[in-house]
């Protein structure tokens, strides 16, 4: 029986999902909550799993399903506006909350209707969120495995591994990271975006939602640039700032 992989179009979640096709069928799975930056996101998934590595084991095709959060989160939120918290921020900092309980919700119910029975996400070990734990994915999958009548799974086989840790597996696996996105505003030419002063005025320039650049300038920019650094391997990755990267 597949397995579903919750993708977002990451690094982590690319990785994990060319892990467990690696080992046996899989249906990706992308749930749209309303973020600035899942139109970029969808596009680079796209991109993603035409690579040779997903084709070779025959992915699914993309299940992509939507619960919109825009009624919970605050129009002014950093996340629905596309303004995140600048490179430097710790991570407890970008907290969404309910982020995995939507996620795994949505999920859940689709593998209900699908007749899957096990949801893969790619938590990492220093996830710092109550959503990341042990406890909660164990909780949620007895939680849906009792409103759903349908016995539910829910894996996080990376928690125990470091973002550097994913990207080694993924140099095994031949995952193209130039076609995984890890950035909370993506899709700009080089741009101001509210992190710091100076730079070009936001509004002056043209979104492009189906753009690879990262903005180079946010946390998870941070995260990804750091590991590629720790592995010891180029970053492939297309920075539209590269005041920090290239430091």
């Amino acid at each position: 029986m597949p397995t579903a992989v919750l993708l977002s179009g990451g690094l982590d979640s690319a990785v994990l999902l060319a892990d467990e096709a690696a080992a046996g069928a899989v249906q990706p799975v992308y749930v749209s909550v309303g973020l600035a930056w899942e139109n970029a996101e969808r596009a680079m998934i796209a991109r993603l799993l035409e690579s040779d590595v997903y084709r070779r084991h025959a992915a699914r095709p993309l299940a992509s399903l939507s619960v919109d959060m825009r009624d919970v989160y605050a129009a002014t939120h950093w996340a629905v506006q596309g303004r995140p918290p600048s490179y430097h921020t710790p991570d407890e900092d970008v907290y969404l909350p309910g982020r995995n309980i939507v996620l795994l919700g949505k999920a859940g119910v689709y593998c209900a209707a699908a007749e899957l029975d096990r949801i893969v996400i790619g938590t990492l070990a220093h996830n710092p969120f109550p959503d990341a734990t042990t406890e909660f994915r164990a909780a949620i999958a007895q939680a849906l495995s009792l409103g759903l009548a349908h016995a539910v799974r829910v894996d996080a086989p990376y928690a125990d591994k470091s973002k550097a840790d994913v990207i080694r597996r993924g140099v095994t696996l031949g995952v193209p990271f130039e076609h995984t996105l890890s950035c909370m505003n993506p899709g700009f030419g080089r741009r101001d975006s509210g992190f710091e002063s100076g730079g070009p005025n936001r509004d002056s320039l043209i979104p492009n939602p189906e753009s690879r650049l990262h903005c180079g300038l946010c946390s998870k920019c941070r995260e990804r640039h750091d590991a590629f650094l720790e592995v010891g391997i180029n970053d492939p990755t297309m920075y539209a700032d590269q005041r920090y990267v290239s430091a």
